[in-house]
């Protein structure tokens, strides 16, 4: 669909085709967002403070030729934003063994590369991305040279032929840093945490082994994998202090990760890139 023919996003109303079907498939909830239900080829996702801009970024993604992102169709009869529906398989909320594949691994690195590079020069004027909910003293605001997904989970990937070829729930994007978001992908994927925190079943993966496939793939620089470890201890930090602040001011899906133990999984994971920092750029090293 061109630029010259659909409307704005602020008006645009999705339509169901003749004969669409009707029933009702309630998706998995997200961490934050429930009330997501498929209906045939659409997602109806209930509207938030961020569903223009991520229209408009759905929109530009679109246009730049990328394949791997939802479009955006308007918003229903009862106000829900409709998305096209990707067909592939997620994974659950434990990754199950197929998700360890390490020709995933690099296809999820070089999807992601394809996203930042269709993202260059898109810019939300018209609809800016609402600012983060931070708390005092979180320091400086993030850098933001480019709109990311931000969210990269195993869970969010769309997977065909044991491939990565989508991406999905887009709640958390916004203005960040390619290597930002590149972090946070490679530290859900290697995964990058302390060993007690494992998933069960990937006791015996090697995340130093699988963070070098991601980097390669990625196609990291060599300043970015020498500054990672620190990179990572900060982020680590700052986002165990967002998340007390979420689960205490906004509740809901943040209140109940935070009682659920993602505070102390945060900081062992920042604890676990610190002890291990000398290996981590090892590992790294080209």
């Amino acid at each position: 669909m061109s630029t010259r023919h659909r409307p704005p996003v602020e008006a645009r109303v999705y339509v169901p085709a003749p004969g669409e079907g009707s029933d009702v498939e309630l998706m998995p909830a997200g961490d934050v967002t429930a009330g997501v239900v498929r209906m045939g080829g659409t997602i109806r996702r209930p509207h938030q403070p961020q569903s223009l801009a991520v229209a408009a970024y759905l929109d530009w993604l679109e246009d730049a030729g990328f394949e791997g992102a939802p479009r955006f169709l308007g918003r229903d009869g009862q106000g829900r934003d409709v998305l096209t529906f990707l067909a592939g398989q997620c994974a659950g909320p434990v990754p199950e063994a197929w998700v360890q594949s390490e020709e995933l691994l690099a296809s999820v690195a070089r999807l992601l590369r394809r996203l930042h590079t269709a993202s260059a020069g898109f810019v939300p004027d018209a609809h800016p991305f609402p600012p983060r909910h931070t708390a005092p003293g979180t320091g400086r605001p993030d850098p933001g040279d480019l709109v990311c997904h931000l969210d990269v989970t195993p869970q969010n990937v769309v997977v065909r032929d044991g491939l990565a070829v989508g991406l999905v729930d887009f709640d958390l994007a916004g203005p960040a840093t390619a290597f930002k978001d590149s972090f946070n992908t490679a530290a859900h994927w290697a995964p990058l945490r302390d060993p007690a925190d494992a998933w069960p079943g990937w006791e015996d993966t090697d995340p130093l082994r699988r963070l070098r496939i991601f980097a390669d793939a990625y196609g990291w620089t060599d300043g970015e994998r020498r500054a990672l470890p620190g990179f990572g201890v900060e982020a680590a930090a700052l986002s165990y202090r967002r998340m007390e602040h979420n689960a205490r001011v906004l509740g809901g899906g943040w209140a109940r990760m935070w009682d659920e133990g993602v505070g102390g999984l945060i900081r062992r994971r920042g604890a676990w890139l610190e002890d291990n920092a000398e290996r981590l750029v090892a590992a790294l090293s080209r």
